[in-house]
């Protein structure tokens, strides 16, 4: 007799510290028909949101086993590493999955800005009633994080 198929709603009711197979909770990651799911970084330290980008499958398995973050690149085809051609690396501190499995929470330690403008987050503007402000300069010049 096989066991039943591990579910998201089967998590619901898990207590605190109940551990399961990996290999079974993976299974149940809502991937898109692209194969992506959206994943959020957030500093580790100070709980600031840094960025969304996405993950597939192998994105996820490479981070997971080297501890370094890798999404994958919407616009590049391909898998990105985070870092791999500005320096900025996220290190993985822990990874979270949401309440029904469509979402992950990435607990990073971000080398230097996140964003491609230089900033530490890409998350820089806010709308104030009919206007949006700029909330952070840039840390680094973008033109110098590139090369």
């Amino acid at each position: 007799m096989s066991e039943p198929t591990l579910t998201f709603k089967a998590l619901e009711s898990a207590e605190k510290d109940q551990c399961f197979d990996w290999d079974a909770v993976q299974t149940q990651i809502g991937f898109s028909e692209q194969g992506l799911v959206p994943a959020i970084a957030q500093q580790y330290d100070s709980g600031e949101v840094l960025m969304l980008a996405w993950m597939n499958r192998d994105a996820l398995a490479e981070t997971l086993q080297t501890g370094r973050v890798c999404y994958w690149s919407r616009s590049r085809q391909k898998l990105w590493r985070k870092g791999e051609s500005s320096g900025q690396v996220q290190v993985l501190k822990s990874l979270r999955l949401d309440c029904d499995g469509d979402a992950l929470l990435l607990i990073v330690d971000q080398t230097g800005p996140a964003c491609h403008t230089g900033r530490k987050s890409c998350f820089y503007t806010e709308v104030q009633g009919d206007q949006a402000r700029i909330l952070s300069d840039p840390l680094i010049d973008p033109k110098d994080l590139y090369r």
